[in-house]
């Protein structure tokens, strides 16, 4: 490892691979201002939040099939979280997105643009509209 660089943390990968899943291959670069956001939120540099992402290009099978190759320097927990997050699609999405929320300290609800007005007030259904609605925005 380069003087200065510091590892990645798994929290830092859920929250680089949420938008991962968000973005075509075409805008996984340091200029997208949504790869600028979350550099500046977990304080890394747009170059290497780009360059995770094309790391996780790397481990996605449906751009495997078209014969894209992303970038060859993952790490065994960039794979691990890879690997937990495309077998687990009911739960990670929204697991993920509770993460941001946290980190960005903003309500979950107003970051996915899902109106206050048409959920229920609270609990365990309020829980589940938000996941779908979530759910349905990856990929």
């Amino acid at each position: 490892m380069k003087e200065g660089q510091r590892l990645w943390t798994r929290n830092e990968l859920i929250l680089a691979i949420n938008l991962y899943c968000k973005l075509p291959f075409g805008r996984l670069h340091k200029t997208n201002p949504e790869v600028i956001h979350l550099a500046n939120l977990i304080n890394r540099t747009p170059s290497s939040i780009a360059y995770k992402l094309v790391n996780f290009a790397s481990l996605d099978p449906s751009l495997k099939a078209r014969g894209i190759k992303g970038a060859s320097n993952t790490s065994k927990l960039d794979r691990e979280v890879w690997n937990e997050y495309y077998t687990n699609w009911e739960e990670l999405p929204y697991e993920s997105e509770k993460l941001r929320s946290k980190i960005e300290n903003k309500p979950i609800e107003r970051l996915n643009n899902i109106s206050e007005v048409l959920l229920p007030k609270a609990g365990i259904t309020r829980e589940r509209v938000i996941k779908a609605r979530i759910n349905q925005s990856f990929f």
